[in-house]
């Protein structure tokens, strides 16, 4: 049985990487609903919400077939090359380096896009909007899918994971439907900071796993390492700040 010192952060991971994941749908969806109305937007999301039930029902219970010491270090890599992608991005926005996201630029940048299209396309114009929202929604719910199969596969946490994606999913939902906008105050590079971290961190313990590395305090260490990666991340968010601070007139 798996502990809460598992539970909890494979819950949280995967309740806020899906939560980035589904702004930056909704996003697009909300653009697409801007420009050719719900029809379309609606058409588009429950086609690819289709597609992803799909995938899922197809590929979820091949999961339970491969062997788990196999399952562990595959999924612990590519976990921990995804967090440390998230994480690298967080420490580079963070410190200045490269600009932050923003929400509100997309939706205007992709509503934009969108109408530029449909004014060479008219007579496919609610074709050209309902594909956008169906893409949106294929591509970025396929990382919610990698991520909670990632967090969860192996150690009897896929509900837990799931739990926590279809919270994310049901709280952008809820609030997009009552504010009609952009949820450009969701602190969304805070986020990717944060789910860097965590998903490297869990990167690190599957591959351990896998690889039969007798961890101190077991399940535990899953915390030792989300508080090392975020140790190190802020270090560097630190150290990139600094160097490119000016220097003060002499």
């Amino acid at each position: 049985m798996s502990n809460w010192a598992t539970i909890a952060p494979a819950i949280t991971s995967a309740f806020l990487a899906s939560l980035v994941e589904v702004v930056e749908a909704f996003t697009i969806v909300l653009a697409v609903a801007s420009v050719r109305g719900a029809r379309p937007a609606v058409g588009g999301t429950l086609a690819g919400l289709a597609v992803l039930a799909l995938i899922v029902l197809v590929f979820g219970p091949a999961v339970d077939h491969i062997p788990l010491w196999l399952l562990q270090i595959s999924v612990g890599v590519l976990l921990l090359l995804f967090g440390m992608r998230w994480l690298r991005k967080g420490v580079l926005r963070a410190a200045g380096i490269i600009a932050l996201h923003d929400e509100e630029a997309a939706y205007h940048k992709e509503t934009a896009q969108l109408q530029e299209e449909i004014r060479r396309q008219l007579t496919r114009a609610d074709w050209l909007a309902g594909l956008t929202a169906f893409k949106a929604i294929v591509v970025e719910g396929l990382e919610v899918v990698f991520i909670v199969i990632a967090v969860g596969a192996g150690r009897g946490l896929l509900w837990p994971a799931s739990f926590g994606a279809l919270a994310a999913g049901a709280l952008v939902l809820g609030a997009g439907l009552a504010l009609h906008r952009p949820l450009a105050r969701v602190p969304e590079n805070a986020l990717k900071f944060g789910v860097g971290v965590m998903l490297s961190a869990f990167g690190v313990f599957w591959t351990g796993e896998g690889l039969g590395v007798p961890w101190p305090g077991e399940d535990l260490a899953v915390l030792v390492f989300v508080g090392t990666f975020l140790a190190v991340g802020l270090g560097l968010v630190a150290l990139l700040r600094s160097r490119a601070a000016p220097e003060p007139a002499r």
